[in-house]
């Protein structure tokens, strides 16, 4: 009898190890593991304005996991990326995060509200164009994201001294992401052409139908991110990934604190 209970512990054992590394390197820690940083303590210049943190996003609410307004990053990217903002800096410019380190249990609310067509409180701002039912479908909305592996940022360029930014009440009238600079949310940001996690085709890095200046800044983004190793992902003019990144398969899932 024993042996028999030996024998089935030992099998639930190897059961439960093959599934944890057949879960696609999923990792659920409470502390920021080694390797990641405050993205603050690296580039002390950068703006940030963590969207996730507060309403001001498609969710229309905080996301699970944003436990503080920070930017967590792998100490390489972050590296990585305060040599544009060095670049930027001699030119009176500065880099702005709207995203950084997003933990698996903020993609699983991505997907939850996606899931809940009835909610279409931010439709009219984020995604005026596309039927709710067709995000997944689409591309918008995934089951995973490349920022949960700690080396993803969604950024853009505003002009030093930072100008101020407007502050977004909930329940405020909003205004279509892809509409002129003058007519949509007034961030602080030079004009790339759309709003922040604007699921427009006008969002495509290389858009033609935006006008030369807004191609112009989008390029210089672009340009001196790839110069110091980033990769940009062409339907989100903000997306950029470390080519080179220290976790390539594994998605993390501790809370930002």
């Amino acid at each position: 009898m024993r042996l028999k209970v030996i024998l089935v512990f030992l099998f639930m054992s190897i059961i439960f190890i093959n599934d944890s590394l057949h879960a696609g390197n999923d990792i659920s820690e409470r502390k920021m593991p080694a390797g990641f940083v405050d993205v603050k303590e690296v580039i002390p210049t950068i703006i940030l304005d963590i969207r996730y943190f507060g309403a001001h996003n498609f969710a229309g609410e905080r996301i699970d996991g944003y436990k503080t307004y920070k930017c967590i990053l792998t100490k390489k990217a972050a590296e990585s990326l305060a040599k544009v903002q060095n670049e930027l800096n001699e030119f009176s410019l500065s880099l702005k995060v709207y995203d950084c380190y997003r933990p698996r249990q903020a993609v699983n609310h991505f997907v939850r509200w996606a899931e809940d067509l009835h909610d279409e409180k931010t439709k009219k701002e984020f995604y005026p164009a596309v039927d709710k039912k067709y995000l997944f479908r689409d591309g918008y909305i995934s089951d995973k994201s490349s920022h949960s592996r700690g080396s993803t940022v969604d950024l853009t360029i505003v002009p030093v001294p930072v100008t101020e930014q407007e502050i977004y009440v909930p329940g405020q009238i909003l205004h279509e992401c892809y509409l002129p600079v003058e007519k949509r949310f007034k961030d602080n940001s030079i004009d790339m052409g759309t709003g922040f996690d604007c699921f427009h085709e006008l969002s495509h890095t290389v858009s033609r139908k935006i006008d030369l200046q807004q191609r112009i800044n989008r390029l210089l983004l672009k340009t001196l991110m790839e110069k110091h190793g980033f990769e940009n992902y062409s339907r989100e003019w903000w997306h950029f990934t470390l080519k080179n990144e220290p976790f390539p398969d594994t998605y993390f899932d501790f809370a930002i604190n």
